[in-house]
């Protein structure tokens, strides 16, 4: 089991960064893939980045790639999400997200934060 808790959405000007950050509470946290996905209004909520427990490798929506940057440190429990060069196609409500060792879908979900991006 474990808990995420997002924080450092806001309000920013096109062109302008943030940073997101997940807290997560949990003894095996070392060992989950971890995830960003955003849902904007009227839209299905879709993948942004991932990073995996084994190796740190990352992925990324091609729609966010060379603009935001995955990371995470496991002694803290976080994961955050490096936004740079937002655009307003960027608002949303970004969500973290867990996914156990050998689990094929995220099961664990933060409660969200709103990122809103104005041109």
């Amino acid at each position: 089991q474990v808990q995420l808790v997002e924080s450092g959405g806001g309000l920013v000007q096109a062109g302008g960064s943030l940073r997101l950050s997940c807290a997560a509470s949990g003894r095996t946290f070392s060992r989950y893939d971890m995830g960003w996905f955003r849902q904007a209004p009227g839209k299905g909520r879709e993948f942004v980045a991932s990073i995996s427990w084994s190796n740190y490798n990352t992925n990324y929506a091609d729609s966010v790639k060379g603009r935001f940057t995955i990371s995470r440190d496991n002694a803290l429990k976080t994961v955050t999400l490096q936004m740079n060069s937002l655009k307003p196609e960027d608002t949303a409500v970004y969500y973290c997200a867990a996914k156990p060792d050998g689990s094929r879908r995220y099961e664990y979900w933060g409660q969200g934060t709103q990122v809103t991006v104005s041109s």
